[in-house]
């Protein structure tokens, strides 16, 4: 495709105008960063932000790699001396993956298939007799394919042969396909079990032992846990929809009276769905649903660093920082306005000490001490529980009280420069001052 129709192509699916996707596609071309292009590159763009780019980005890649798939497909057919005029008609005006490998499956190099082999027998002829539904004697028709030497003995052999066949054609219909997607998108749920003996080690997702819910409703998070479950052996899962609902769009497009025959191509249609559909439509709306949701779960964490990143200072303020702990306790400290480090000590409110007491006196006196206006408390273990205690505690003169993300103190607390302002303090109260100075900016 000619690079000019990808970009009308995005600037038409985004709306936005051909300049701007082309002067995005141009620099991504030169293999320029996303952050670089919204922030330094705006007169090339238009001023479209980063989601915008990151748009453009990777539909241009999804159109490349449906060009690169059409080209290969054309190609294969051509070497098979198949390719009609009204075949590469359809290959060129696919517009995704899923319908180009809709039409190219019954070209597809495949392996040695129950349908193959019945062919190799001699039954085609015969499976298409029973397609046309005609008013005939089945049984009567079917004899003339018995053949010993290609192990048609009776039959049945003959009959089961043709199913076969017909089983494969079904499959490999395009129009099928399209609705049998369209119904595993729509109406097929996600269903997970325990599985066996996994009951009590697999306890943390006992929400999924016995679940279900339809694919199309179920938010992102609740999809990757039951395969995180599943990928860790303790549940296992299937997407589906009900099969009265499949088989119905199936006979509605191959069943054409209640002859003899018609009663054949029902069971070979419902044998496709069983054996070669349903698997084929799980897969694909797995990998549909799991890059959704992928997606969904990366713009959530996008959006809250992005928050956390922009998230306003306290600013100058008096702090309390408590670095929580269950075993060695809580160790806090008081910062001035500054950042300066006035006071520390360590207070034991939690399991296994629970000197709640001693702890509460302890932080009320350091809040009337030192004028505190701010509590931070660390997110770490324990840190649900050291705030709940500060809230719970009374006559604190009402300072701010706020859970603060401690990644990276650590760090900070056994690093050069923690050692050099602070060479008095073990890693323990150093780490708790990062925490208040972080509060502060």
């Amino acid at each position: 495709m000619d690079k000019d129709i990808y970009i009308k192509t995005i600037a038409a699916e985004i709306s936005v105008s051909f300049k701007q996707v082309r002067g995005t596609v141009a620099l991504l071309a030169e293999d320029a960063t996303v952050p670089f292009i919204a922030r330094y590159r705006k007169e090339s763009t238009g001023g479209l932000d980063e989601t915008e780019i990151i748009n453009i980005r990777d539909r241009l890649k999804a159109l490349v790699e449906v060009d690169k798939r059409r080209a290969a497909i054309l190609r294969s057919i051509e070497e098979q001396g198949k390719l009609t005029q009204e075949l590469s008609k359809s290959i060129q005006e696919a517009d995704s993956l899923s319908v180009l490998e809709d039409i190219y499956l019954p070209y597809k190099p495949k392996r040695k298939t129950r349908a193959i082999i019945a062919k190799e027998k001699g039954l085609e002829p015969l499976a298409l007799i029973l397609l046309r539904q005609e008013d005939i004697d089945v049984k009567k028709e079917a004899k003339k394919y018995l053949n010993t030497e290609k192990q048609v003995n009776t039959i049945e052999d003959a009959l089961k042969g043709a199913q076969d066949i017909i089983a494969e054609i079904i499959n490999e219909d395009p129009e099928i396909r399209k609705k049998m997607r369209k119904l595993f998108t729509e109406n097929a749920y996600l269903s997970s079990k325990v599985t066996k003996g996994k009951e009590e080690p697999g306890k943390k997702y006992k929400d999924y032992f016995d679940w279900n819910e339809k694919i199309s409703k179920i938010p992102s998070h609740r999809l990757l846990a039951v395969l995180r479950g599943t990928a860790e052996g303790f549940l296992s899962h299937h997407i589906l929809p009900e099969q009265e609902k499949a088989v119905l769009i199936l006979e509605k497009l191959y069943i054409k009276n209640n002859s003899e025959s018609s009663m054949y191509v029902k069971n070979a249609l419902i044998d496709c769905y069983k054996r070669l559909l349903s698997g084929s439509m799980e897969n694909e709306t797995m990998v549909a649903a799991k890059n959704k949701a992928d997606s969904e779960a990366i713009k959530v964490f996008a959006g809250n660093l992005k928050e956390l990143l922009l998230s306003a200072p306290l600013g100058q303020k008096n702090i309390l920082a408590i670095d929580p702990g269950f075993r060695t306790g809580c160790k806090i400290v008081c910062l001035d306005s500054q950042g300066k480090l006035l006071f520390a000590d360590t207070i034991y409110p939690l399991e296994p000490h629970n000197k709640l007491s001693d702890s509460e006196k302890k932080l009320k006196e350091l809040c009337e001490k030192f004028k505190i206006e701010a509590i931070a408390v660390g997110n770490g273990t324990g840190g649900r529980e050291a705030k709940k205690f500060c809230e719970s505690t009374d006559d604190l003169n009402n300072p701010d009280i706020v859970m603060v993300n401690e990644s990276g103190a650590s760090v900070y607390s056994a690093s050069k420069t923690a050692r050099l302002e602070f060479p008095d303090h073990d890693v323990t109260v150093r780490g708790a001052v990062s925490i208040g100075r972080r509060l502060m900016d």
